[in-house]
This record gives structure tokens, C-alpha cells and sequence, in this order.
């Protein structure tokens, strides 16, 4: 695998001051982190360092009670996450989620925005285009899973796919919503390595066609082979960030990550 240089300087994400209280515990504080545009960029810290609680302020599942969340030149910090997936921010989660009882075309389905027969009345005055669209969208679809090798589980139960292949098919579902940028909790997570070299593969393609990712991951070998730039939490707060090569000779990130 090799990484691409990012396409722009420009972030499409940017966050300052981000702060969220448990009680007593200061799970996130002042923490900012920005994604350049065309970026794979990625998040690392120890267990408990506040990165999936980030996440969650930056896709707004939880409320920050400071600071602010820029996305594509949009304050995001005050929308809910529909909204903030409408405007083309999608995530996904350390453990996959899709609808178990349904099958892997219609979890597909289910991600797909503004169609025109969401609407009772233009179900009806707009017959045609809704069936013309929902052609297009199943065509769509099985591409996308075409290109990720989940095509010939497209009517299975999602609920029957190992956890790699889950974790595909919210990434598959994840392009159904046109995003811009994909927030990605942990792909390679209890994934057995070839799936997890075919998963790098897959955000290598998705980042040349113009897609931005941050990634939360613990396996080293994916971050340093994927991303741009690197941001270090610790305790909640900014340790450090830089080129891969700067957080692996970071003093302090060996120290406090690394446990060297």
C-alpha cells in the first residue's frame, strides 16, 4: 500500500476547544484536531484516552459543553447527526452496526438520501421517477458491493456476516450517502489481516476518488501505512500531531502510548 499526498491544505474539518464532562471526569479537553481536504488522517492514544468520545462530539452523537465544530465551512456543533450526514459527514463505529434482519442490498438501501418517494404525496404524482431512481439505487449498490466482495451476500441476512464483513458493509453503506468526509471508528478491529489488507485497500481508492477519512484505529502498522498526518490524545487532550514519521520519534508519545 502506498499513500497518496494529500490534495489540499484546506480542512474540511476543524474543531477547537471541544470539551465534554462525565460527573467529575474530564472525558475530552479543550481538544482541537483538523482533516485536511483530500486527507487520510489519522487518531491514536491509549485506552481510555477520549478518542471515541471525540468522535461523538464531532458527529454531534453527543452534545460538547464547549467548543466549536467546523465541517465544510459549516458550524456542525448545534445540528443533529442526520444533518450533519446530509451535509456529507458519515461515521461509522468500533463495533459495526447495521440492521441485522435485513439483507445486505436492503441495509444498502436504507442509506440512501433525498429520494424522491420519501415523500407520501410525490409517491404517487411521481411514480415514474421514484421507480427510475430506486433502479438507479439498487444499481449503485450492488456496484458498491461489487467492489468491496460483499455482491453475492446482497440478498443474505446482514445478521449473517462475519464481523470483517460487517464492518465492509457500513463502509459500503457509508458511500451510499455521497460523503465528503468518513469518520472511521476502528476498521481493522477483530478483523483477520487479509480483510484488514483488502479494508486499507479499499480507503486507498475511496481517498484518490475524493474522500476524506479520519480514523481511530489501535493496529500501528494501519496508521502509518494509511494516513497523512496523525493526531496523539491522551487524557483527553491534544499530545501531539505531525507526519507519521514525527509521531513515531515523538518522546512523549512513546512514553505516554507507547509505554517506552
Amino acid at each position: 500500500m502506498e499513500v497518496t499526498e494529500s490534495r489540499s491544505t484546506t480542512p474540511i474539518l476543524s474543531a477547537q476547544g471541544l470539551c465534554k464532562h462525565f460527573g467529575g471526569i474530564r472525558a475530552v479537553n479543550n481538544a482541537r484536531i483538523e482533516v485536511q481536504q483530500g486527507s487520510i488522517t489519522g487518531l491514536i492514544g491509549p485506552n481510555g484516552a477520549g478518542k471515541t468520545t471525540l468522535f461523538n462530539l464531532l458527529s454531534n452523537f453527543i452534545r460538547p459543553d464547549a467548543g466549536q465544530v467546523i465541517f465544510d465551512q459549516h458550524p456542525i456543533h448545534t445540528l443533529l447527526p442526520h444533518q450533519i450526514a446530509l451535509l456529507g459527514c458519515v461515521r461509522t463505529f468500533q463495533v459495526a452496526r447495521v440492521l441485522s434482519r435485513l439483507s445486505v442490498l436492503e441495509n444498502m438501501l436504507l442509506a440512501t438520501q433525498k429520494q424522491t418517494g420519501e415523500n407520501f404525496m410525490q409517491l404517487w404524482l411521481k411514480s415514474k421517477q421514484v421507480r427510475q431512481e430506486e433502479r438507479e439505487n439498487r444499481e449503485k449498490a450492488m456496484a458498491i458491493l461489487d467492489s468491496v466482495g460483499l455482491a453475492a451476500k446482497a440478498y443474505d441476512y446482514a445478521g449473517a456476516l462475519s464481523g470483517g464483513q460487517r464492518k465492509l458493509l457500513e463502509m459500503a453503506r457509508a458511500l451510499m450517502t455521497h460523503p465528503k468526509l468518513i469518520l472511521l471508528d476502528e476498521p481493522a478491529a477483530g478483523v483477520n489481516p487479509t480483510l484488514i489488507g483488502q479494508i486499507c485497500e479499499h480507503i486507498l481508492t475511496w481517498n484518490k476518488e475524493g474522500i476524506s477519512f479520519l480514523i481511530i484505529e489501535h493496529n500501528m502498522d494501519v496508521i502509518m501505512s494509511l494516513c497523512h498526518h496523525v493526531w496523539v490524545l491522551a487524557e483527553g487532550t491534544n499530545l501531539a500531531n505531525g507526519t507519521p514519521e514525527e509521531i513515531q520519534q515523538n518522546s512523549e508519545v512513546l512514553e505516554a502510548y507507547l509505554g517506552e
